[in-house]
């Protein structure tokens, strides 16, 4: 049985979304299109700023908050699955955004699990809060790349 706190799971999640950011890096480099490379910068850009606002959030959080308990949570290895993914030189603006929704979408039924787990009020109310704002990141984020392959 493996028992974790709080704030491990959300520095978690916060490495994450600078595992991301390491993998657009990464596809930005093997990318053919100058519209791909453009995405995937500011797909980089953008999982830097989510993990920053993350870690802000972790340092402003009650530390009752932080400090609660969980027990048999199993962590993907999302490193691994981040650094394991390809995609093709040819990949269009459209993979990138599959891929990215899968990998953000993972993260958010993450925090979604744990928020549903949460014998505590307090607890559960924060984890649903930081879920909303994940998912308005994320709607933020789509409709910034349909106004992308506008220009």
């Amino acid at each position: 049985m493996r028992i974790q706190q709080l704030r491990e799971l959300l520095d978690f999640v916060a490495e994450c979304h600078l595992d991301m950011a390491q993998l657009y890096h990464r596809l930005n480099d093997q990318a053919d299109s100058t519209r791909t490379k453009m995405l995937l910068d500011y797909f980089e850009q953008h999982q830097k700023g989510v993990a920053r606002h993350l870690e802000d959030y972790i340092d402003a959080a009650p530390k009752r908050v932080l400090e609660s308990w969980y027990k048999d949570f199993v962590f993907e290895d999302f490193k691994t699955h981040c650094q394991n993914t390809m995609l093709p030189a040819s990949m269009t603006e459209d993979d990138v955004l599959e891929l990215h929704l899968e990998l953000d979408n993972l993260l958010i039924g993450l925090l979604e699990k744990t928020a549903n787990s949460s014998s505590s009020a307090e607890v559960k109310s924060a984890l649903e809060d930081l879920v909303r704002v994940q998912k308005i990141h994320q709607q933020r984020l789509v409709h910034s790349t349909m106004r992308m392959e506008d220009i």
